[in-house]
Order: C-alpha cells, then sequence, then structure tokens
C-alpha cells in the first residue's frame, strides 16, 4: 500500500532543547572549526621524535596543548609496561564483559590502584564511559543512599559529564546551575530531600573546584558530590592523588570522584573512587551503569601501562616532575599575563577575541608552538584564546620563545614583579 500523504504533510518534529542545542553547538562552532582547519591550527597530523613534531612538508613545532603534564607517556617504564603486559597475559582485550568472564588483568590494575589512592577502585575505558554509566544510577538513587537526587549540573561541567542529562532526567529533576554558584545550590539543598552536585574538581579550562564550601553542604544537608577530577590527577598531590583527594574534607559515600588515566598518568582508562561503599557496589556498577558493563574496557596494554606509571607514582621521580611543572607553570607566569596566573593548575587561557584567536594560533604555530584556540562552544560566547597547557618535560628556552611568540600575537605582557631580574 502507497502511503499517499507527500512529504509537507508529515509530522514535523520540534525540539525542545532543554538538555541540549546541536543547532546552536553546529551552528556556531562550526564556523571557528571551518577556519581554524583552513589556518592550519586544526587536523594537524605529524611525527614525535624527542618532544618535537614533524610535519610531511619539513615544519616542526612543539605542542602546548597536551594534557601529558609529567610528560608520563612517553617515560620508558610506561612504555615497556605496556609491552610486557601484553606478554604476560597473552591477551589485548579479551571482549566480553567482565561480568561474564575475565582475565586478571583489571583486578590486579584495581588492586593496585586502591591501594595509591586509598579508595576502592573500579576501572573503565574511559570518562565518558565512567559518567554515562554512573550518573543515571546516582539518580535513580541506587548509588547513594536509595533516595533519588535532584541532579545539579555546574554550567562547565565537561561535556563528559552534561550529555548524561537527558537519561538522569528520566530517573529524576535535573537542573543546571551557574559555575560554582553556592547559593543556588544551599537553596536546593534546603529545598530538595537530597541533590547530587555534578562538577569538575579540576577544570579543563582552569581552576579547582570549592571542595571545602561543597563540604559544608555534604555536612549540613547531606549532599552528594559527583567530581571529574581528570586534570589534576598525578599532576597535583601527594603520590599524585590529585586535588579533590588532597584537599576534599569529606571522602566518604558522600563523594564520588572519576579521573582518566590518560591525561597526567600517562596510560589510558579511567579510575572511578569509591569511598565508604560496600563491595557489593561494584558488582551493581559492572551490572547496571550502561557501558561499564559492555565488553568495551580498558585492554592489557593500557593496564601495563598504568601499572608501571602507578609504581613510578610511588617514588621520589613523582615529586621530581611535579617540582618541575611548577617550576614551568611559575616560569610562564612571569611571562605572559592569564586569569589562572599565581594557580597550581598547569594550564593557561590567554584570552583573544573571536575575530583574532584563530590568527593569534596560526602566528603562533608558524613560530614553532601549537596553541588551541578555544572557542565556543568549548568556552562561553566572547570569551575566546589560546589554550597553553605546562609540562614538566618542557625547557626553559621553549617556554620563553612561546611566550615572546604569544606576546607578537597579542597577549599581554606578565606585570614586571618589583626587583625582580628580567629572565
Amino acid at each position: 500500500m502507497t502511503d499517499m500523504n507527500s512529504a509537507a504533510e508529515r509530522k514535523s518534529i520540534t525540539p525542545t532543547h532543554k538538555y541540549r542545542n546541536n543547532d546552536r553547538l553546529i551552528g556556531i562552532g562550526n564556523t571557528f572549526w571551518d577556519m581554524s582547519y583552513e589556518n592550519g591550527v586544526a587536523g594537524i597530523v605529524g611525527d614525535l621524535e624527542d618532544g618535537v613534531f614533524h610535519m610531511p612538508d619539513g615544519h616542526e613545532f612543539v605542542n602546548f596543548t597536551v594534557c601529558s603534564y609529567l610528560d608520563l607517556d612517553t617515560h620508558p617504564k610506561v612504555i615497556d609496561g605496556a609491552v610486557e603486559s601484553l606478554r604476560r597475559f597473552g591477551v589485548l582485550d579479551h571482549c566480553i564483559p567482565r561480568t561474564r568472564v575475565q582475565t586478571p588483568v583489571l583486578l590486579e590494575l584495581e588492586q593496585n590502584l586502591g591501594e595509591l589512592f586509598g579508595a576502592m577502585v573500579i576501572s573503565a575505558i574511559s570518562t565518558a564511559a565512567a559518567s554515562t554509566g554512573l550518573l543515571p544510577i546516582i539518580a535513580s538513587g541506587h548509588l547513594g543512599n536509595g533516595t533519588r537526587p535532584l541532579m545539579v549540573f555546574d554550567k562547565n561541567a565537561h561535556v563528559s559529564m552534561a550529555n548524561a542529562k537527558p537519561s538522569c532526567a528520566d530517573e529524576t529533576e535535573v537542573v543546571t546551575s551557574r559555575h560554582h554558584d553556592m547559593d543556588f545550590l544551599k537553596d536546593m539543598c534546603r529545598t530538595y530531600e537530597r541533590v547530587c552536585y555534578v562538577v569538575d574538581g579540576s577544570d579543563s579550562l582552569g581552576g579547582y573546584a570549592p571542595v571545602n564550601e561543597l563540604a559544608e553542604l555534604q555536612e549540613k544537608y547531606n549532599l552528594l558530590v559527583f567530581y571529574d577530577d581528570s586534570h589534576s590527577l598525578s599532576a597535583y598531590g601527594e603520590r599524585g592523588i590529585g586535588y579533590v583527594r588532597s584537599h576534599a574534607p569529606i571522602l566518604d559515600e558522600r563523594t564520588i570522584t572519576v579521573a582518566t588515566l590518560s591525561k597526567g598518568f600517562g596510560a589510558g582508562g579511567t579510575a572511578i573512587l569509591l569511598d565508604g561503599y560496600p563491595e557489593a557496589t561494584r558488582r551493581l556498577v559492572e551490572r547496571f551503569a550502561g557501558p561499564l558493563g559492555y565488553s568495551q574496557k580498558m585492554n592489557a596494554a593500557a593496564v601495563g601501562a598504568a601499572l608501571a606509571s602507578a609504581e613510578i607514582h610511588r617514588t621520589d621521580e613523582l615529586d621530581l616532575l611535579q617540582g618541575r611543572l611548577r617550576a614551568n607553570i611559575a616560569l610562564f607566569d612571569s611571562l605572559v599575563a592569564t586569569e589562572q596566573s599565581g594557580s597550581t593548575y598547569p594550564i593557561r587561557v590567554v584570552p583573544m577575541s573571536d575575530e583574532t584567536v584563530v590568527e593569534g594560533a596560526q602566528q603562533v604555530f608558524k613560530a614553532g608552538f601549537y596553541t588551541s584556540p578555544v572557542f565556543f562552544p568549548i568556552v562561553a560566547r566572547g570569551t575566546a584564546g589560546l589554550r597553553v597547557m605546562l609540562r614538566a618535560g618542557q625547557t626553559e628556552e621553549q617556554i620563553k620563545r612561546l611566550a615572546t611568540a604569544l606576546i607578537a600575537a597579542g597577549a599581554r605582557p606578565a606585570d614586571p614583579v618589583p626587583g625582580a631580574v628580567a629572565p
């Protein structure tokens, strides 16, 4: 039977845009991405040798937008650990959900990391998978105290968390707060029986969560806080435990943290850190936390790399690398002015306008350095800039030359310190 209705007569769909607006994201964002590709500061391909990228056309550059803050991703012990793990376990990825059959590779990693971080650890292939899986079962009250909480997503929460809003909204109410708006959060805690606040412990554009203020709400109102502390793991704290675990006054069942092992840790995958939860929680997560129960999980090479990195975290070498990172951060701050200057955070955003950010990135790239232009929807409209990530392995000469290139591209020089000797 032929459908006699014309296309014009068929029902069209009007989006609600309650939790996502692709028309806006893609419509505005693609303009900047197209400009980045056309000007050669996106889609770059090159070979990495001794910390320098070599492109087919002969151009060489140092990448100043990479999240391996301690350069552990190129550490010989980490690379050897990945290779040795493959040989030891004899398989790259036994592709079946771990709830059915598994080799001991993940169990060994989780036990090792559990001792390192002082928490129950469940591994995942990525923080996106971890948040996608965990947040809906928090929303339903099955991971928590049994009460369906109001889910409050911080406006700046990373997209890996924000993408879980629709699935959480099928289980409970979901709202979005302004960035670190403690007054709003307090009002919600007074109004609702239980509240869960979803926020970055360390922001991808610089800055830390107000862990002490959040702890006060946890004590007074039983607030549950879900942190993504990926950008501070390894780079911050004794044994590299990260900002949240170093400073949060409350580390119990009211605090859940996810952190990638592929940034500062230099390996791959993600660690879910749970405090005060019974061992049965592991089974709940493995069975019902979406992608955490699928066959996609950390493979043996990633596990081997993570085990090797964990051993480095237990040695004085980690302190040495963290010290080098702090020195490089301080050197950069002495040369270029940013809103993040003076913090221990390894990310700096050099302010540029929407009209100049891509051209600025291109100019810096021609000088031999890659700094990624960030624009809407990565950042709010009107707050574009060049993202600079400091690392332990960068040399003083590289940082000074980068600063010169940034200032030539429009960055503001740092204010001179009275009595200081010019670098």
